[in-house]
């Protein structure tokens, strides 16, 4: 008897890449649920929300993740801003431009850690990191 196909969002360790939106500065992560871990890439540089595509293009065709990850920055009380406007308008042309699923994760307070954990250095890729971790700890 053949084995059940498992549909892509089922697989059980997945491949992820996250980004923490900026008008100017994005940062990427990758990361993995088998560990459950990530760690930063770098950062591409962005005019008005709209990254260098053809670097983006590149870090995607090389880690060739399953499912896209995009911070979400919410006021601290919840609500929604200019920026998660935006951060919502960007996953949704992510989504149609490399036909994987995108998830948008709260990002509230990232970059601040980063840059506590980082004096100095790419905060952005490490906020990255840290959408990304925050995502996959919630996991099941």
């Amino acid at each position: 008897m053949p084995s059940p196909q498992v549909s892509p969002s089922r697989r059980p360790h997945q491949a992820v890449l996250a980004i923490d939106f900026g008008l100017r500065r994005m940062g990427i992560a990758a990361g993995q649920t088998l560990t459950r871990a990530a760690h930063p890439i770098g950062s591409l540089r962005a005019r008005t929300g709209q990254p260098d595509w053809p670097a983006l293009n590149a870090i995607v065709d090389q880690w060739q993740p399953e499912r896209l990850l995009v911070g979400l920055p919410l006021n601290m009380d919840g609500t929604e801003s200019e920026m998660s406007r935006r951060a919502r308008r960007f996953a949704a042309l992510l989504e149609e431009r490399y036909a994987r699923p995108v998830e948008l994760v709260d990002e509230r307070l990232t970059t601040i850690e980063a840059k506590r954990l980082r004096p100095k250095g790419d905060h952005d890729a490490l906020a990255a990191g840290l959408i990304a971790e925050t995502w996959l700890h919630e996991l099941p």
